[in-house]
């Protein structure tokens, strides 16, 4: 007898920002705290989701929800979720203009003492300059040209560490003389990107182990499969196996019509001011490729815009895990998922979608819970 077919991965996208993802007065509105995530994470792990990420957001887009205004710091939030948790990885997010990377690789190092083999590395390269105009961090709008550039350096700097203990990197962004670390981690550190101009992937495919991407549209769950072919394309160049993991925001209700009618509320309560700063900081790339994220940052006639990330699955619990399943069936690596309302969205996940998907059915069973028939 064939063995069954490994589960999608599941991940949640957690909220260190207040009001998560949603740029909405209509929306739930909440400011960041350990306590809250915790919750979510513990929840999300009792209900066998794999990974945990939180972003690294530096300033805010204000506006009348003060979007983003507030925000906690990502290593020292996900240490403290480490020590609160089990099984669930955690990921945190270096912004990679502001902490060297010899730091960065004892930080992560410390904390896979607190979670061994739990946790990895989110690389950000940064494309809201006012985050670092504001420490004088910026180095000017020519970095958009080579900043993946710099993030493979850092990278080859973290891997040296993890790998070795020590680092005697030349480049032209770091130079290390027998830069030494020790303990090393338990088990490699896993490494995350973002990228999806045709320079972000390739730094991805060469160099990480997995390559978010973000999905697009209102319940279109495969609308992002030429950036997973790609992202595909690029690993089997470099001859690795880098997969994607791809990132939609959950509103789900008993029946379509309650799903969307929470949607055109949200909708209808965008905060225009705050669109507004986040479209003229995405501006500033004038030559970010088309499939740049940041060239859906640029488009304030975005009708997606009050969901900063875009892809939306709105819907009947069935509906959403049918579309959920949709996007298994392209061979991701995972999903990651945000929420209109976090604690009731990880529990409906959890007790209404996640036992109606194909593609979660082997985490249903070993959860003692009723699955879906394949």
């Amino acid at each position: 007898m064939s063995s069954p077919e490994k589960d999608v991965e599941i991940g949640v996208f957690i909220p260190i920002g207040n009001n998560g993802w949603l740029m909405s007065t209509t929306a739930p509105q909440y400011k960041p705290s350990f306590q809250m995530n915790k919750e979510i994470v513990q929840k999300a792990e009792s209900y066998g989701f794999n990974f945990a990420l939180s972003m690294i957001k530096l300033r805010g887009f204000g506006g009348k929800t003060e979007y983003w205004d507030y925000n906690l710091e990502s290593f020292t939030l996900m240490a403290g979720l480490a020590a609160v948790t089990s099984k669930i990885k955690l990921f945190a997010s270096s912004a990679i203009l502001t902490l060297p990377p010899a730091i960065v690789a004892r930080m992560a190092t410390t904390i896979d003492s607190i979670a061994p083999g739990r946790f990895g590395v989110n690389i950000v390269t940064g494309w809201q300059a006012a985050e670092y105009e504001q420490m004088s961090l910026w180095p000017g709008n020519a970095y958009f040209g080579y900043r993946y550039e710099y993030a493979t350096e850092y990278v080859k700097v973290l891997h040296d560490l993890w790998s070795t203990g020590v680092s005697n990197f030349k480049g032209k962004h770091f130079t290390m003389t027998d830069c030494k670390m020790q303990p090393m981690p338990s088990a490699p550190i896993k490494v995350v990107a973002a990228g999806q101009s045709p320079t972000g992937v390739k730094f991805a495919a060469e160099l990480c182990d997995y390559n978010f991407c973000s999905g697009t549209g209102h319940n279109t769950p495969k609308a992002f499969a030429p950036s997973n072919d790609n992202l595909k394309e690029a690993a089997k160049a470099a001859g690795r196996d880098v997969g994607a993991i791809v990132l939609f925001m959950i509103i789900a209700d008993e029946t379509d019509e309650a799903a969307e009618k929470k949607w055109q509320m949200y909708k209808d309560g965008i905060d225009e001011e705050a669109v507004g700063w986040l479209v003229g900081q995405g501006s500033k790339d004038t030559n970010a490729a088309a499939t740049a994220t940041v060239k859906r940052h640029q488009n304030k006639d975005l009708g997606g815009q009050v969901n900063f990330n875009a892809g939306t699955f709105i819907g009947s619990y069935a509906k959403v895990a049918g579309m959920l399943d949709e996007v298994a069936e392209l061979g991701v690596k995972g999903i990651m998922m945000t929420f209109d309302d976090f604690l009731t969205g990880v529990e409906n996940f959890g007790t209404r979608i996640q036992p109606l998907m194909k593609s979660r059915r082997q985490t249903c069973l070993e959860q003692g819970m009723e699955a879906v028939k394949v």
